[in-house]
């Protein structure tokens, strides 16, 4: 028999009514220490990797994981183009970690109605593209078919635009384009997106790649370059080296050298705002956890003082200090453990709630999306439960040494 295991379950749960228990507020204290402490340590970092992804996705959906472009490109909006070649396309796919390869072309413009106008970015797309980041935040209409041959220039744009302009789906609009001559263009409205990314949204319409490449006079095969997605955003910057060293030899079908850029750096502030959010996290659990040892510690401590008589008559009998100590460890482990159940079932209702019904809202204009979002990682998850437990037990270690300093002879008549 584990004797110190059969204290403490006596200690903490009572071995019958008329016996006395520890002190039910210390113990609720304790507890609701630990609990209150895991459940924010949880929300905290479910809810900002939850918005680091959520914004990180809304800048990759307009920009991709990485761009190859012409060397001569400026970080201007109107290019010089690249030959898109079999040979150019193959390369780029056989790179490790590239899950799709696609081209596109861009061209700024001004978009002019009878009562107002608004410069724009228009981004021209193929056949290749991948449109699942606009069908997910498409909000009326449909995507455009750039398989349709017909003269009618489709094209979508976002909220943002459609509503400063008085634009609604199969409206039809004037975009002019200034250069040595200026040139203007019909188009229809086949579908309305929002992101609530008001920086992208506010520029990008969407339309045809080949009716950039006939306003730029350009060949069949040009374009301004090449968009990479890659399967796994944290290997970004190793599938972006490895881009980089094979376009930096590449050379397309007219002798243009390629650059490659990574979505980090075509957009640095935004993912330097979003890593400070690691330090934002990392403040918040280490002041829960604090909170929750502090309680830990003061439970423990009352817990010791409650049981002094015990302890002296424990160590009157032949029990080591050792002993008793480890008596103690186990009644801490059980409030430990009852403390991040209770927080555990807290932190996750919360998230499901949040997940599925999305009761708590935000502004758009300040946080680029409508309600909080939150990504529930069950290795994250563990790790935090883990390193509760560890630390929580490692830092009730010192505590309970205060068990040696009690004297039998005076712990007996202590009251």
């Amino acid at each position: 028999m584990n004797l110190e295991l059969f204290i403490a379950k006596r200690i903490h749960f009572g071995g019958s009514k008329d016996e006395k228990k520890a002190s039910a507020p210390a113990i609720r204290i304790a507890i609701a220490g630990v609990a209150i402490g895991l459940a924010a340590m949880i929300l905290a970092l479910s809810i900002v990797i939850g918005f680091k992804k959520e914004v990180r996705n809304k800048v990759v959906g307009f920009g991709s994981h990485i761009q190859v472009t012409n060397l001569a490109n400026s970080s201007s909006y109107e290019t010089l183009p690249i030959s898109i070649s079999p040979e150019l396309i193959s390369t780029l796919q056989n790179i490790g970690g590239v899950k799709h390869v696609q081209q596109f072309s861009t061209k700024p413009g001004i978009i002019k109605t009878d009562s107002a106008f608004q410069g724009i970015i228009l981004k021209g797309v193929g056949t290749d593209y991948d449109w699942d980041f606009f069908e997910y935040n498409m909000v009326e209409g449909s995507i455009i078919n750039t398989s349709d041959t017909t003269n009618i220039n489709q094209a979508i744009l976002s909220q943002n635009i459609a509503n400063k302009l008085g634009l609604k789906t199969g409206d039809s609009f004037l975009c002019y384009f200034i250069g040595e001559n200026i040139r203007y263009r019909k188009f229809t409205i086949t579908g309305i997106y929002s992101t609530n990314f008001e920086d992208y949204d506010k520029l990008f319409v969407v339309t045809d790649i080949n009716l950039i490449r006939k306003l730029n006079d350009w060949e069949e095969n040009e374009a301004s370059g090449m968009e990479l997605l890659v399967d796994d955003f944290d290997n970004l910057d190793n599938i972006y080296q490895n881009t980089f060293l094979k376009m930096m030899t590449f050379r397309d079908e007219k002798g243009n050298t390629l650059l490659s850029r990574s979505i980090k750096e075509l957009n640095p502030m935004i993912f330097s705002w979003l890593n400070l959010l690691d330090m934002n996290v990392v403040i918040i659990i280490i002041l829960m956890f604090a909170i929750s040892i502090f309680t830990m510690i003061s439970g423990l401590l009352i817990i010791i003082l409650e049981r002094t008589n015990m302890i002296g008559m424990l160590k009157t009998l032949g029990a080591r200090n050792y002993s008793i100590r480890k008596t103690f460890l186990y009644v801490s482990s059980f409030l430990i453990v009852k403390g991040m159940v209770i927080g555990n079932i807290i932190g996750l209702s919360i998230l499901f709630i949040q997940k599925h019904f999305g009761i708590l809202k935000l502004d758009p204009d300040k946080y680029y999306m409508t309600e909080v979002p939150v990504d529930i990682n069950i290795l994250y998850i563990v790790l935090i439960n883990l390193g509760t437990l560890f630390f929580s037990m490692l830092m009730m270690i010192g505590p309970s040494y205060l068990i040696a300093k009690i004297s039998p002879a005076k712990s007996i008549r202590f009251e």
